[in-house]
Parts: C-alpha cells; sequence; structure tokens
C-alpha cells in the first residue's frame, strides 16, 4: 500500500470521511486486523494525557500604567512571577509558590486566570528616567492582560518512573507519598493513551505539530527539556493560549511537604501515514514497560527494585519480593481519555487539521546530569566514631552522670543486640531530673528516631534536622546497629572547612 500524506488525510477530514481512533481503539484495531490494515484504513489516531507537569508556566504582558513602571519584582496573589525579561513582560512559573500559603502557588494562579477570577498585583522597581514609578498595586483579570501565552518547558513524558520506599519513613514526592516497607507503589502517565508511546520514533510529532492543550489547540514547540528518548523518557516543549483553555484541563496542585504543580491536559493527533506508524499507534499497556524505583534512597542513581508494565501498574497491586503492594495513579486516566475523545471529535467536525513537522524532534540521545566539580560530603565524612550507647534498663541518674562526665548531649537507646530503639537527650534527662524521676530511662527517651546512614549526603541529613528541628543524627547500619552519630555542631565545622 502507498503512504498516506498530511494532504489526503486533511481531504478526508474537511469531507467529513476521516476514520479517527483514540489509541485505546487503535490498540483492539491492530490486534485485531493487524497494522497493515488498520494504516490503510485509520487516519489519525488520538492520545490524551493529564497528570502533574511541574515544568509548565505563562508569559504575561500586562500594558504600561501611567506613570509607568519597569517591574523588577511583581507578585500575583503574592505568588512571585519573574520579570526579569522586560518593563511588564513576566513569566509566571507553576512551581512557584505563594509567600503567604503553601498549598498556593503559580498553577493555582494560572487556574484562576483561566476561569477568570480576579488576580491581585504587586509591583516594585527602583524607578529610573523612563520608568519613573516605584510601587504599583492593581487587580486584573485574564481579559486585562494582552498576552498570555503558556510556554511548557517540558511536558508528557513519555513515560515516568514508578517509586516505591524501601525504607522505615514516609517520604514525600513528586509522585505523592510513598509509605515505608514497600506500603505502595506510586506512577504517573497514561500508558496505552500517552502521546509519545504512539509516536516514540517522532515520525509525526515535532516543531509545529497542533495539539490539544489545556482544552485549547495549541503547539508543540520541540523537545523538551531533558529529553532523554535512548532511555524511553521523551518529553514535548508546548505553547499554547490561556485565554482559550478549560480549567477542566489545567488545575494546580500541592503536593504534601513536596511543593505547588500543576495538572495539565495534553493530547497529541497521530497522522498514520503508514504500516510503521500504525503499527507504533497500536501499542497496548502489556508492551509499555516503566521501572520501579526504591525513592527512599535519595540519590541519583537509587537502585530499580523491578520492571512493570502499565498493565500491572494499573491493575491496582503487583508483587515485590512475594508482598502484594497497592499501586495508586497520581495522573487521571479518566481524564486523559477525555482528552483523546475531545480530540477525537474535533477533528471528526473538520475543526483540526493535521501538518507535518517543520521540524524533527531528536529519536535518539540521552539527557546529561549536572557537572559538579565539588564532590558532595556524605554523613561518614562528618560523622564522629565517638558514641556512647545505653541499655533501655539503665536509670535515670546514671545517665546523668555520663552526660556529665562524657560531654554527651545524645545517648542512643539500644536493645541487648545492639539495635537501636531511641534516644535520649540531655534536655530530656534535665525534664527528668527537675520532675524527681528516678526510674529507668523508657519514659523519657523519644522512641521514633530520626536517623540518617554512611552514604547519606550530608545536604540530606541537614534537611532532616530542619525539618524535625533537632540537632544530632544517630548512623546507623544496615542491621539498625549504631555506628556514629552526626550533630549540627559536625555540620558547622564541615562548612567552615569549605
Amino acid at each position: 500500500m502507498a503512504p498516506k500524506t498530511i494532504s489526503e488525510i486533511n481531504e478526508r477530514i474537511s469531507d467529513g470521511s476521516a476514520c479517527v481512533l483514540t489509541a485505546e481503539e487503535m490498540t483492539e484495531y491492530v490486534r485485531e486486523n493487524g497494522a497493515g490494515k488498520a494504516a490503510h484504513e485509520v487516519d489519525v489516531v488520538t492520545t490524551g494525557t493529564f497528570g502533574a507537569m511541574c515544568s509548565s508556566g505563562a508569559f504575561l504582558n500586562f500594558g504600561h500604567s501611567d506613570p509607568p513602571i519597569r517591574m523588577q519584582r511583581v507578585y500575583l496573589n503574592n505568588v512571585e512571577a519573574y520579570s526579569g525579561i522586560a518593563a511588564v513582560d513576566a513569566y509566571l512559573g507553576a512551581t512557584q509558590p505563594s509567600t503567604s500559603d503553601e498549598s498556593y502557588g503559580g498553577g493555582h494562579v494560572i487556574e484562576d486566570l483561566i476561569a477568570g477570577k480576579s488576580i491581585d498585583v504587586h509591583a516594585e522597581s527602583s524607578g529610573t528616567d523612563c520608568y519613573p514609578r516605584k510601587m504599583l498595586d492593581t487587580t486584573i483579570t485574564i481579559d486585562d492582560l494582552n498576552q498570555t501565552m503558556m510556554v511548557n518547558p517540558r511536558n508528557a513524558y513519555q513515560r515516568y518512573a514508578a517509586a516505591a520506599n524501601s525504607t522505615k519513613r514516609t517520604i514525600y514526592t513528586y509522585l505523592g507519598t510513598i509509605l515505608p516497607r514497600f506500603g505502595n507503589v506510586a506512577y504517573s502517565g497514561a500508558g496505552v493513551l500517552s502521546p509519545i508511546s504512539n509516536d516514540p520514533e517522532f515520525r509525526t510529532i515535532g516543531t509545529g505539530t497542533p495539539i490539544f492543550l489545556g482544552g485549547a489547540k495549541g503547539y508543540v514547540i520541540g523537545s523538551g527539556t531533558q529529553h532523554d528518548p535512548d532511555n524511553r523518557f521523551g518529553t514535548l516543549m508546548t505553547c499554547g493560549d490561556l485565554k482559550d483553555m478549560d480549567t477542566k484541563y489545567i488545575r494546580g496542585a500541592a503536593f504534601h511537604k513536596y511543593g505547588i504543580s500543576m495538572y495539565v491536559g495534553i493530547g497529541v493527533p497521530i497522522p498514520i501515514l503508514n504500516e510503521d506508524i500504525a503499527a507504533a499507534a497500536g501499542v497496548s499497556d502489556a508492551e509499555l514497560v516503566t521501572s520501579i524505583y526504591d525513592y527512599g534512597i535519595p540519590r541519583r542513581d537509587r537502585p530499580v527494585i523491578r520492571d512493570v508494565t502499565y498493565e500491572e501498574l494499573k491493575s491496582g497491586t503487583i508483587d515485590i519480593d512475594g508482598k502484594e503492594v497497592r499501586t495508586a495513579p497520581l495522573s487521571s486516566f479518566h481524564t486523559a481519555r477525555m482528552i483523546a475523545d475531545e480530540l477525537k471529535n474535533w477533528i471528526t467536525a473538520g475543526k483540526f487539521l493535521m501538518s507535518s513537522p517543520s521540524g524533527q524532534i531528536q529519536a535518539h540521545g540521552t539527557a546529561k546530569p549536572m557537572r559538579e566539580i565539588h564532590e558532595q560530603p556524605l554523613v561518614r565524612d562528618v560523622m564522629s566514631g565517638r558514641i556512647n550507647t545505653i541499655g533501655i534498663d539503665i536509670d535515670i541518674k546514671h545517665i546523668a552522670e555520663l552526660i556529665t562526665e562524657g560531654n554527651f548531649n545524645h545517648l542512643p537507646v539500644v536493645s541487648d543486640d545492639g539495635t537501636l530503639i531511641g534516644i535520649v537527650t540531655s534536655w530530656d534527662i534535665s525534664k527528668a531530673v527537675a520532675h524527681g524521676e528516678t526510674g529507668g530511662v523508657k519514659s523519657s527517651m523519644t522512641t521514633n528516631v530520626i536517623t540518617s546512614t554512611p552514604d547519606e549526603l550530608v545536604e540530606i541529613a541537614v534537611r532532616k534536622m530542619e525539618r524535625h528541628k533537632i540537632s544530632a543524627l544517630p548512623v546507623i547500619d544496615d542491621n539498625q546497629k549504631v555506628i556514629g552519630m552526626v550533630t549540627s555542631g559536625d555540620l558547622s565545622k564541615l562548612l567552615v572547612r569549605r
């Protein structure tokens, strides 16, 4: 069969004879009829995805005030936008947090603008001859802005790593809350509906490709940042006008103990020009594989627990070392399906035509890690091996003597086999003595101990101390045995040395 052309497909769209299927429907069609027949019969396959896409934002133009101001700092509902562009232009990033509300940020401002809500604007400037005004406070809606162009540096990941947690503590990530001891697996992505999964070689998706973006017509600008097609982590850079968008498909979000993000709805049409493209668009969830990583290990090279298909993830449970573990999506497959259906309706109604890319997106290549000229120090580099531990039966008077004689402020409490079971501080003992307590340490110790490991980055240890408002961390090995202690004093010495 001779390959079809974009022009031929557009003629069929215009006269109402085009065969348009969603990616789910295409999977079934190819399974039943083969890629050859699909290439002959099907003209366009529509895709969809709706998930948290942090690397998103919008360029806004406010127009000039009277007298004019050169906005050096500008806040929208107390969320700062980057204004180092021009006098009254700014870029509002989706993840920028509010200065007054940790559950609100740039993604929410963008959603509120699309919804037509009023936005408080505060701008500051040092003042110049051209722009004498030094401060401005006003209220705007989206209709008051000249341009409202969403420009998203990284959208529509080809796939996402799934997250699990082997440690004893709950962790909070961009994939949501990950429970300890493999309590859950969090994942994202639309699987069979995912745009790039249906065109992994970027045969039809490229610069200038028209797309569904936030409920409006948008475009692919090119490959997204961190584009890594060799590892199946391709990305897209996209743009579209906020004034045409719908809050069904653009939603601000706040992740507990992680930060602000924004849910973005994207659908990319795949013109079926030949059998190879038809075969790629017939992919199934059983063929789409990603990896589950141990997010409890805070390193770039965190270990892979196992590979898994999207079919397994969507089933609701998977097996990890013989344990049945619940899976939960961060993205919405229901909304992804709505996007694919809506884009299908646009095309079927003749409102949306195909276009050949004006530039190709690289189908091969990898994303490099950041170049660092200084090695990051590990806890093992700063921890003290000089440490006293105590048993649970030791009395408070004896502990007070140990602290006084040994100049210790923190004493780990261990079981008979040396396993960490608690910690007691000089402050705990001072309170106990002041209250006249004379028994064992059990009533005074903390059992929920925040710990570190020798291979943990010092930066992570510092964050733990700040988050939990503590001044020391017992350092433990793989068997929960105490092998050292790292204190805020140790970290201060490291900073002085550097």
